[in-house]
């Protein structure tokens, strides 16, 4: 069976570009078949878990993992049990539901989500799809990597937005795969997320006491290991923007470029549209737009309405 994912357009963005004073490009991970580049790992791990004989696939998600997960059961033919926090709202459960995953309601966080999927997964013939942490879900997104090289552009700094860290690490897995171990990343979390700068800062793993942003999507407490182990073996700066930064990116890429990605992929966006230091005399660079399913016109504008100052 093929890959779940999609090859995504790179594109050179002029107004991005024009702002910058030098080439910046868009990797479309927002046009994914579930809008965000959680259909790489994700799919890859579905897909390797049902060649190893999975009848069930478990996730614990209350976003865009659980919506690739639940995509990718329905396109491999198998029982696709959804684990999501009562944070999680209303429309998204029906996204999940509508691919004919069953949604499974329980705890108030992931954590307690996490805790209980996993025990589910303990049945025979089940499989836990992790959201984030698991060497087959960088795998599947290091082949971003391999487009982009493909497509003839080696950046001089990649910009990625972080939450548990799985897309940081499947990012630089595939750097080292093409040759590009020494080109900067720019690793972006909003206030209230950051559990990779934080843990940056202490030399050691940090477990946020809570997730306090709009970017939900980025909301892991604790991020994983190996992005921690990453920033010990390749150049890697921690960026943290506010949630305005964030929000006002979505728009004025809106604007830009007509497609609406979530705060998570504004607050990696926002480094651009902000100049941020990290940036200053990098050519060319290189976006992830890493997209995601939890965004509309109405949540644009009920966040801009919670926000002052947007």
């Amino acid at each position: 069976m093929p890959p779940l994912h999609v090859t995504t357009p790179l594109w050179e963005s002029r107004p991005l570009s024009a702002l910058m004073g030098a080439p910046v490009y868009l990797k479309m991970e927002a046009f994914q078949p579930v809008g965000s580049f959680k259909a790489r790992g994700i799919g890859a791990l579905c897909k390797a878990s049902v060649e190893a004989g999975a009848l069930r696939l478990v996730c614990a998600s209350g976003g865009n993992a659980g919506y690739a997960a639940a995509y990718a059961g329905r396109q491999l033919g198998v029982r696709t049990t959804i684990v999501v926090p009562r944070t999680t709202p209303a429309w998204m459960q029906d996204l999940i539901r509508r691919e004919g995953a069953e949604v499974l309601v329980h705890g108030e966080n992931w954590d307690a989500a996490h805790l209980h999927a996993a025990a589910l997964a303990q049945a025979a013939g089940t499989a836990y799809i992790h959201p984030f942490d698991d060497p087959r879900i960088w795998a599947g997104h290091a082949s971003l990597v391999h487009e982009i090289a493909e497509a003839g552009v080696r950046p001089g700094g990649v910009v990625v937005a972080v939450g548990g860290g799985g897309l940081l690490c499947g990012v630089l897995e595939g750097m080292h795969q093409v040759g590009w171990v020494d080109v900067p990343v720019v690793a972006v979390e909003t206030q209230g997320t950051a559990s990779l700068a934080a843990a940056v800062r202490a030399g050691r793993l940090v477990t946020l006491d809570r997730i306090d942003s709009i970017a939900t999507t980025l909301g892991a407490r604790t991020v994983a290991a190996e992005a921690l182990a990453w920033t010990r073996r390749h150049p890697v700066t921690p960026w943290v923007v506010s949630d305005r930064a964030a929000l006002m990116a979505c728009l004025r890429f809106a604007d830009d470029h007509r497609v609406l990605v979530e705060p998570a992929c504004g607050a990696a966006l926002s480094t651009v549209y902000d100049r941020a230091k990290p940036l200053e005399g990098v050519k060319p660079i290189v976006v992830i737009v890493c997209g995601g399913a939890g965004v509309s016109l109405g949540l644009l504008e009920q966040w801009t309405q919670q926000l002052p100052g947007c």
